[in-house]
């Protein structure tokens, strides 16, 4: 799970250089003001995993939610199959 994690933490953190980018450039402020909110939301839920003790009854479905976050990155080449949920 922590290289699945470290995964979904870097392309959670490309995505919002892109997204800063296409701003800067293009002034894409509604395209930031819609998804950066759920970036940042998903880069919570991956850090608060890390933190979380493994006997809590939490743990089994925040897996399950990090790993099915991470498959809208299945065409990355760092993915890995067997992190499918």
């Amino acid at each position: 799970m922590d290289d699945l994690l470290k995964f979904l933490c870097a392309r959670i953190e490309e995505d919002n250089h892109a997204y800063a980018y296409v701003a800067q450039t293009f002034g894409g402020d509604a395209l930031l003001d819609s998804h950066l909110p759920m970036l940042d939301l998903v880069d919570m839920l991956a850090r608060d995993c890390t933190a979380m003790d493994p006997a809590d009854s939490r743990h089994p479905g925040r897996n399950h939610a990090i790993r099915v976050l991470a498959q809208s990155y299945a065409e990355h080449p760092a993915y890995q199959q067997e992190w499918r949920s």
